[in-house]
């Protein structure tokens, strides 16, 4: 949808290059053709700020970049992943130069909240000599500031995790937002209507329950009914305006007592909300052009390294209710010859967990292939895995994801309804059972105690300055982040290795399938039938190669295959 006004470069500071783009769509085409030798040489480097979005422009205008990239919003990223990162900022604090902002030429956008439309012009009613001057200083900032964090990168010994996990993956990103994703419209109007109908189920049964109608998106009004009406909690705990609580924590519990009322309200939320957020957004984006829906990918967002996505947020698409995982129905393949394939890293964190604390427990489970939540189940009751029951293995399963975000027996006991003291034993003994775990997670504390900072196998960084706070509560916090950081950090690493491998090797092949999205340890692809053979295989050697842990802990893959991602999943 973006409109190509001109083009800037600049390869001396102080110094840049505009070249204006006319509306005419043919002229413009004309002048960006002009420049494809340039874009096409291999041994040019062109330095940008959020390089991604030039790059999905020119690829409207048929120009693809050949040479190497350095996205000067990514070597910030690596050197200071939680500082704030637009152009203006980092010309302020890096260059002390203040630029000109797009503001003062086109005006501010109007909030969304505001009624009258917005104010903001466009670049096209711009006069020139004001255009050249900000694009030109848009790139001579650019130049400037890749030479400020050329240095800078390589004394926070942050260049490989720039350089082989972040760099070469802008490309990569842009080639599937490129691509998108085709949206079953038809499924998600027939599936809108069944949830308003079961919402209206719902709320109608709320009703008849609570003897009186209430606006029931009214946390006031539904507190007051629960608690004044039904007295459903006589201990039920208020807000500091002085209105009951009705989160969904609280909600939660008073169902497990029994109440059919709160069921009731829990899943009028939950289908109002996925109707809302997801149904009928889903439609709203799906681009006029291409007849698809493109995600946009943050690279620079997530400051353990994961990838964040907008319009639509796929990390967010509920999975964990059968009504959530219902919206993966609305992804589909191209046409009848593709089909949706879909590969995904099996436990990922726990074999990273296992790798790098080098616990022989957990290594060899994941050697031997045994389940991990049924072995540590094992280990920790002291059976033998056949006898290991679901309920153990369950309470295992708490315990081994529990560990590695820094769970304690009060957090474990409130996530399995039981005793703290069953709670505090069930961790003394998975940690006698796994004493490397518990030396991994002393160690990396003390690290960043003495460092200031914890890293990923890639050598990604995370700065944890309240590591050494005297405020319990914040230096805590700082501390589980510390632990688990390196986990969900390598884990990042991974994935993004994996998808440039998998890529690469997709046009290495001339293969026709493209990959399309990212979700967390999952990779989806628009894959062509005939393809689908020498495919899975081609996938999923590059994921499990991508990055090797240590320890020889073994990286499983898995893939299926399906008519929509739902199927495939």
């Amino acid at each position: 949808d973006t409109e190509l006004v001109g083009l800037s470069f600049s390869v001396k500071p102080g110094e840049a290059w505009y070249v204006p783009c006319p509306e005419d769509q043919k002229e413009t085409q004309k002048i960006v053709s002009s420049f494809a030798p340039l874009f096409a040489d291999k041994q040019k480097t062109w330095i940008g700020q959020n390089t991604k979005f030039d790059l999905l422009v020119l690829k409207w205008y048929g120009i693809e970049i050949a040479g190497q990239l350095f996205d000067t919003m990514l070597a910030h990223y690596v050197i200071e992943p939680d500082g704030k990162r637009s152009m203006d900022e980092l010309s302020r604090k890096f260059l002390g130069y203040e630029p000109v902002s797009i503001e003062e030429l086109i005006g501010k956008k109007t909030s969304r909240a505001a009624k009258n439309k917005s104010t903001q012009g466009t670049m096209r009613d711009v006069d020139i000599e004001k255009i050249t001057e900000y694009a030109g200083e848009d790139a001579d900032i650019t130049l400037q500031l890749k030479n400020v964090f050329v240095p800078l990168l390589k004394k926070r010994k942050v260049e490989k995790v720039f350089h082989e996990v972040e760099s070469p993956l802008v490309k990569v990103l842009a080639d599937m937002e490129y691509e998108g994703i085709k949206v079953d419209t038809d499924f998600l109007q027939d599936y809108s209507k069944e949830l308003q109908k079961d919402a209206n189920k719902a709320e109608a049964s709320v009703y008849q329950q609570a003897g009186v109608k209430f606006n029931l998106a009214s946390p006031k009004q539904l507190g007051e009914v629960l608690f004044d009406k039904l007295k459903l909690d006589d201990a039920a705990k208020k807000t500091k305006t002085g209105q009951y609580k009705t989160g969904e924590d609280v909600l939660l519990k008073l169902a497990a007592k029994g109440h059919q009322i709160v069921d009731d309200i829990l899943a009028f939320r939950e289908l109002t909300k996925l109707r809302s957020t997801y149904v009928d957004a889903l439609p709203q984006l799906i681009n006029k052009k291409t007849g698809r829906v493109h995600t946009t990918y943050g690279q620079a967002v997530a400051v353990t390294g994961r990838l964040a996505s907008n319009n639509p947020n796929l990390q967010n698409i509920p999975v964990r209710t059968d009504r959530g995982r219902e919206i993966r129905k609305a992804f589909v393949p191209r046409d009848e010859k593709h089909i949706l394939l879909s590969a995904d890293y099996s436990q990922i964190e726990l074999r990273i967990v296992a790798g790098i604390s080098g616990d022989k427990n957990m290594c060899n489970a994941f050697k031997k292939g045994i389940d991990i939540h049924t072995a540590t189940a094992s280990s920790v009751y002291g059976v033998d895995i056949k006898d290991v029951t679901k309920e153990m293995r369950y309470k295992a399963k708490s315990v081994n994801f529990g560990i590695i975000y820094g769970q304690g027996a009060f957090g474990l006991a409130d996530n399995l309804g039981i005793s703290r003291t069953e709670a505090k034993e069930i961790i003394e003994n998975y940690k006698k059972q796994f004493p490397a775990i518990q030396k991994y997670m002393d160690d990396t504390i003390n690290f960043a105690r003495e460092n200031g900072y914890v890293q990923t196998l890639m050598g990604r960084k995370r700065w944890l300055r309240d590591i050494q706070s005297s405020n319990f509560t914040v230096r805590g916090f700082a501390e589980r982040n510390a632990i688990n950081s390196p986990i969900q950090g390598t884990a990042a690493d991974m994935i993004k290795l994996a998808m440039q491998k998998v890529q690469s090797a997709l046009q290495k092949e001339k293969m026709k399938s493209k990959m399309i999205l990212q979700v967390h340890d999952e990779l989806v692809f628009d894959a062509v039938k005939s393809e689908l053979k020498e495919l899975k295989p081609l996938i999923l050697e590059n994921m499990q190669n991508a990055l090797p842990l240590p320890n020889k802990v073994p990286v499983i893959a898995e893939a299926g295959e399906g008519k929509n991602w739902l199927e495939a999943h």
